[in-house]
């Protein structure tokens, strides 16, 4: 153990050379993350936006591309937001060019969202590099060090998903 936290690890205070295998690997997906939060900032930034609107773009895109359909209603229930927000947020969408209301091609009473040839282009010249990029480190892998990562990166996934344990606070009385 060292003097910077009980288990021995300086993952949670910074970066440290003495750091052991499993702090070294929570402090390098750390680093990774930030950089990912820092990519998508600027990304959202240069393409005046906020998150939202982003993951909705993300969303139209690749639905898009799989022939999917989409509407309101379904937007709403992917983003998790109510149904005046995706008004807010498809009205903000239409009024930028990024997306265009069209009747849907067999219910006229409904609405699909479609992301315009210019968004597609966009998000394609702002971040076809840095996607090109990560494949190309992902490439490297062997077929046995991609399953490890993955595995790993799955359990991962799982524990940060798992409910926190009821904790009962730094003053609390026995």
């Amino acid at each position: 153990m060292n003097a910077h936290s009980p288990s021995g690890s300086g993952y949670w205070y910074g970066p440290d050379d003495r750091l052991d295998p499993p702090g070294a690997v929570l402090q390098a997906l750390r680093e990774y993350r930030n950089a990912e939060v820092a990519r998508r900032r600027s990304t959202r930034d240069s393409m005046g936006m906020g998150e939202t609107d982003l993951l909705a773009l993300r969303y139209l895109l690749r639905a898009q591309a799989s022939g999917e359909r989409v509407g309101p209603k379904d937007l709403s229930r992917i983003l998790g937001i109510t149904s005046a927000s995706t008004t807010s947020l498809i009205d903000r969408l239409v009024g930028s060019g990024h997306v265009r209301r069209e009747p849907h091609p067999t219910d006229r009473r409904s609405l699909v969202i479609v992301p315009t040839a210019a968004t597609d282009a966009e998000v394609r010249a702002t971040l076809g590099d840095m996607h090109r990029r990560m494949m190309a480190v992902a490439e490297e892998l062997s077929a046995e060090e991609a399953r490890t990562v993955v595995s790993f990166l799955r359990r991962m996934s799982e524990a940060v998903a798992e409910p926190p344990a009821p904790h009962r606070g730094l003053a609390s009385k026995n």
